[in-house]
This record gives C-alpha cells, structure tokens and sequence, in this order.
C-alpha cells in the first residue's frame, strides 16, 4: 500500500508541476500578444516615444537658456550704444 500511494502522490505532484510549466507558458504568450497589442495601438496613434519627448524638453531648455543670453547680450549692447 506504501508503495501505490508514494506512486500516486508522485504522480499528483509531477500533474502540478506539468500544470505550473503550462501556466508559466500562458502567462508568457499573453504578455507577449499584449505587449505587441499595446505597441500596435500607440504606434497607430502615433504617440511620442518618452526618449524622444525628453530630448525634445531639453532642445527646449537649451532654446531658452540661449534666448535668455542674447536677450541680455541685446540689452547690454543697447545700453552701450544709448551712452
């Protein structure tokens, strides 16, 4: 009796394990559909990439600081020359 029920309880256990490989598979395979799912829809919405919005944002801070520069440049010479 010893001997049928290691048995069945290896066979129980070796079914759960099986069960979890399956489940782990799944998992993968709908992450991956999702995943594809999600880039198809943003790339059709033609949603900006975040590198690409923050190298945007910081041509932008750049443009600022330089404007700000030569809008002091601009006024100092202007003083000059009002002298």
């Amino acid at each position: 009796m010893t001997q049928t029920t290691n048995r069945f309880f290896d066979e129980v256990a070796r079914l759960m394990n099986d069960a979890a490989g399956v489940a782990q598979g799944v998992r993968r395979e709908f992450d991956t559909l999702f995943r594809t799912q999600a880039e198809r829809i943003l790339n059709d919405l033609d949603v900006v990439k975040r590198e690409e919005f923050e190298a945007v944002k910081d041509m932008a801070r750049l443009a600022r600081e330089e404007n700000e520069a030569l809008k002091a440049r601009i006024a100092a010479l202007e003083a000059k020359l009002g002298q």
